[in-house]
């Protein structure tokens, strides 16, 4: 959702030669959970620090998918993480994504975005 650029050509590739995908980082390492705002301030030793979409310009930019997604996820009782993995899986059928986590309330979130049906 935050980088469509694959859509042009790797998926079309990936799709003719029958190769799945494994997207890295589906929920943007936290900013399209709706965690990360334009005011977050990250650690010293962060890597986001260095990563120009986590620029406090690029977050304050990306907002507007954050609420669209947020908003989405409201109507349908479920969380902004669970809209953004169900999109990827709603795909094609050899997108998986593989959020990382370390807490069991987030793994049993991120598994329950598979029951997410999404519309056209």
């Amino acid at each position: 959702l935050w980088w469509r650029e694959p859509e042009r050509e790797i998926l079309p590739t990936l799709a003719e030669l029958g190769i799945g995908l494994v997207p890295f980082s589906p929920l943007g390492k936290g900013f399209l959970t709706g965690a990360i705002t334009e005011d977050t301030a990250f650690d010293s030793g962060d890597f986001r620090n260095l990563v120009p979409r986590f620029s406090a310009e690029a977050r304050r930019a990306n907002q507007a998918l954050v609420s669209v997604l947020g908003q989405i996820a409201q109507r349908k009782g479920v969380t902004s993480a669970q809209i953004a993995l169900a999109w990827l899986l709603a795909q094609q059928p050899w997108i998986v994504p593989i959020p990382g986590t370390t807490k069991r309330h987030r793994l049993q979130e991120n598994l329950a975005a598979a029951s997410v049906v999404l519309a056209a």
